[in-house]
């Protein structure tokens, strides 16, 4: 493999970041629970995420905020537009994976 610069790295990261947001945007219909069950991870967490690396270089944000930059608009607009009631089978599979604490 060719020896990456950090900037290389860090432009490559964050290219592939954003392709991941742009698919999850377009990708509406997959739903944050089965992401959950299946990957361990959502938007939210990718939001979380996104917050705790802007508050480490020392930049606030909200929650809010970092879900709008992942969602592509207001969580709660999100919410009502694409997001449906989990199934039980859903609700059991999410209780099973969920990390314990």
């Amino acid at each position: 493999m060719t020896e990456l610069s950090q900037n290389q790295r860090t432009a490559f990261e964050a290219a592939a970041f954003r392709r991941l947001i742009e698919h999850l945007r377009e990708r509406s219909d997959v739903q944050n629970i089965d992401l959950m069950n299946l990957a361990g991870f959502c938007r939210n967490c990718l939001s979380n995420w996104y917050r705790e690396a802007a508050e480490a270089a020392g930049v606030e944000m909200t929650k809010e905020q970092s879900r709008e930059l992942v969602y592509g608009m207001p969580y709660d607009e999100w919410r009502a537009r694409y997001q449906q009631d989990a199934s039980v089978e859903q609700q059991a599979a999410f209780e099973r994976n969920r990390p314990k604490e």
